[in-house]
């Protein structure tokens, strides 16, 4: 494809569309729908699929969404955008999308773009519901899409560690190693155990199901979507928000929000991890921003083959696991999270001994010295516990910080080429422009406010108890030397000879400085 600028913007390609959105109670879903709202004002409707949820109706968990603060810029700027967000109750894993007849032919009548972003990104989710849910849900959408009578574009969210079983990564779709659909065949007559069972052959070299059934969905769209205007879009490891709607927003435990948690708060002090290797993480806003730009390419310059898209920063602005490591020990002893257990000291290692050792007697030791202190004092112990769930948790995502991949971006700098200057100030995705000392600040304070919920006036309450605990730390350090030194001495005659020699040469430098200073 060329590298000409084309005529109709972005802004106004939207203008006047209608559109569907799945997944949009998600994190990505919630910065694309906001980012929409706001620059792109003059879209007719957007149809958004929401289930049912805790009581809840798809009309009230919008009326929600629309409530919190990633909104406030859209609320101060545009005038009843309720009026513009139509619910549509309907879930993934259903057959037909769960969608009535009539929102069915509502929706085929007036849709023209569609951003699909609904999944399951549970590392360790069965594989059936993860085929439900990445793979089937992608079906049934596909055969809508098919009766959309005006659709210009299909946006599907794929991963960039959809085949991450390979080093490096083009931006095609690659053969899975079974037919999606043979695969959904078999589930439809298997049970759960005989799934389960067969899941690890299955994934072969793959860590997960998700990364699994992410790749299973881009070959069945690849085989399935015919004529249709469909683009694959990867985005990496999706971190909190860069610049829009304001630096730092995020509002959920996924990914490495929940180890800037599990780190701000001491638990997590050591794990699995390359530290030169690259921690591929990005923006939600770049993220969403190029979901938005490649709809609009899509449509406009009408691509003769299906684009696929690797929003990665690695091979355009890298930043390293070691890196994550300073600045979130940097920024979290510079604003601390309000009730921490230990002080913040992280440690990415490659080996695996270390790692084990450090488990051992630098978290689960001090795990259970702290829940019997709580067990004394008549408090509930929780810090064993803590750990158990930690440690699932950082068991999925080691595989992703202590390998590393290469990723081919040529579409994405393809597609830059395409935008006028001012779409690509407005709908920015240029990776090269992060810095990530300042991102990772503001990432970490974006942790506190937004997923922890903590009031920022109180960190200099904050700062006190985290110098409380360094002393009492401190404190602790030299006890415990000072013990394991007098059981050496007491026990070892090498560490006794030792120490003789120590003050020995204590002693004859002090007396030797008298003589010095007389003799100056």
């Amino acid at each position: 494809m060329t590298g000409t600028t084309s005529e109709m913007g972005i802004s106004e390609f939207y203008a006047g569309q209608t559109l569907l959105i799945t997944g949009c109670t998600g994190f990505m879903g919630k910065v694309l729908l906001e980012k929409l709202l706001r620059s792109c004002p003059e879209i007719e409707r957007i149809y958004v699929l929401i289930r049912s949820k805790r009581g809840q109706s798809a009309t009230e968990r919008l009326e929600t969404l629309l409530k919190s603060k990633l909104f406030d810029k859209v609320r101060n700027e545009t005038i009843n955008i309720q009026s513009k967000i139509v619910p549509v109750c309907g879930d993934i894993v259903e057959e037909k999308l769960g969608l009535s007849d009539e929102d069915i032919q509502t929706l085929s009548q007036q849709v023209s773009v569609v951003f699909h972003s609904a999944a399951t990104v549970k590392f360790d989710e069965e594989l059936r519901l993860s085929l439900q849910m990445n793979v089937i849900g992608v079906k049934s959408l596909i055969e809508l899409c098919h009766k959309f009578k005006k659709l210009k574009a299909l946006i599907h969210v794929s991963t960039a560690y959809a085949n991450c079983d390979k080093n490096v990564i083009e931006e095609k779709v690659y053969d899975p190693p079974l037919n999606p659909n043979r695969l959904i065949d078999a589930a439809e007559w298997m049970d759960n155990d005989a799934m389960n069972s067969l899941t690890a052959k299955l994934l072969g070299n793959r860590p997960n199901t998700y990364t699994y059934t992410k790749a299973m969905a881009e070959y069945l769209i690849l085989q399935e979507c015919g004529d249709l205007p469909v683009a694959i879009v990867r985005p990496s490891i999706v971190g909190s928000s860069w610049k829009e709607p304001f630096p730092g927003w995020v509002d959920n435990y996924n990914g490495p929000t929940g180890l800037l948690v599990a780190i701000g708060k001491g638990v997590l002090r050591c794990m699995m991890g390359n530290f030169n290797g690259t921690a591929d993480i990005l923006p939600v806003d770049i993220a969403t921003n190029l979901m938005i730009t490649v709809g609009w390419h899509t449509a406009v310059n009408k691509p003769e083959k299906l684009m696929v898209y690797n929003n990665t920063t690695g091979q355009l602005n890298k930043f390293t696991w070691g890196q994550m490591e300073r600045f979130s020990y940097e920024y979290f002893m510079k604003n601390p999270i309000d009730e921490i257990a230990r002080v913040p000291n992280p440690r990415f290692t490659k080996y695996l001994l270390w790692k084990d050792l450090n488990v051992i007697f630098d978290h689960l030791l001090p795990a259970y010295v702290m829940d019997f202190y709580l067990w004394i004092v008549g408090r509930k112990p929780i810090f064993v516990k803590i750990q158990d769930k930690l440690w699932k948790a950082v068991k999925s995502l080691e595989f992703f910080t202590s390998h590393e991949w290469k990723f081919a971006n040529d579409n994405i700098n393809m597609l830059a080429e395409h935008m006028t200057a001012k779409d690509r100030e407005i709908f920015d995705f240029d990776v090269r422009k992060i810095r990530w000392g300042q991102y990772m600040e503001n990432y970490c304070l974006g942790t506190k406010q937004f997923v922890l919920k903590e009031n920022p006036q109180h960190l200099p309450k904050a700062r006190r108890a985290l110098q409380k605990l360094q002393r009492m730390h401190f404190l602790m350090n030299a006890v415990v030397f000072m013990v394991v030194w007098r059981l050496l001495i007491n026990r070892v005659s090498v560490a006794k000879s030792l120490w003789n020699l120590l003050i020995g040469w204590a002693l004859f430098i002090f007396q030797k400085i008298p003589k010095l200073a007389r003799s100056t």
